[in-house]
């Protein structure tokens, strides 16, 4: 897997989908991470982008979730209760919709992923 930003002027220029009143992405998280962090968007063999995260939590009993969810609110600013895990619960790669004012989140999405 590489490590890359969207390509400006591609088909795909946003990895994340744009709904009426929230966004919605691929994710793949990895608990027990050492830290918390959003370490920028990557693109899997088949290309298909997906945003890395990272939480110091284990994946026992919902809390490495609940701390994607608490990193998510709190570099999107925007409450846990928007934050949703469409599908992936139990699994690293996980679909998330957040519900919000879509330019905006997409514009913080940009930026988040962005990083190296």
């Amino acid at each position: 897997m590489r490590s890359c930003g969207p390509k400006p002027g591609s088909a795909l220029a946003e990895p994340f989908e744009r709904l009426k009143s929230a966004v919605r992405f691929r994710l793949r998280l990895t608990p027990k991470g050492g830290r918390d962090a959003i370490e920028g968007w990557a693109a899997d063999a088949s290309g298909k982008m997906y945003l890395k995260v990272r939480v110091s939590a284990p994946p026992e009993d919902g809390k490495a979730n609940a701390s994607l969810t608490a990193l998510l609110a709190r570099e999107l600013d925007v409450a846990k209760s928007a934050i949703r895990i469409v599908s992936g619960e139990t699994s690293r790669l996980k679909r998330i919709e957040i519900a919000g004012n879509t330019e905006a989140l997409a514009q913080k999405l940009q930026e988040l992923g962005n990083r190296t």
